[in-house]
């Protein structure tokens, strides 16, 4: 882990890009502040998941309001 001043980073920044770039930490502290210089790949793809068991297992939004309103009713005509 490399922490390193504002003033260190303007000075140095191709330094320290290539640290991020070889996945080494780097921060950057300023006054009470700490910055995290990370790296991503733009040509890595995004993961898009397919729906699974638990996605076809849900209930849809009108019915989990359905069953919360009955539950609330059920709470509230117990005590009394």
């Amino acid at each position: 882990m490399t922490v390193i001043s504002g003033n260190e980073f303007a000075a140095n920044q191709q330094k320290y890009f290539a640290l991020a770039r070889d996945r080494k930490e780097v921060y950057i502290k300023e006054n009470d502040d700490m910055f995290m210089v990370s790296y991503t790949n733009q040509e890595v793809k995004p993961m898009i998941f397919e729906p699974d068991e638990d996605f076809y297992r849900s209930i849809s939004m009108d019915e989990f309001r359905k069953l919360v309103k009955e539950d609330i009713h059920q709470i509230y005509s117990a005590g009394k």
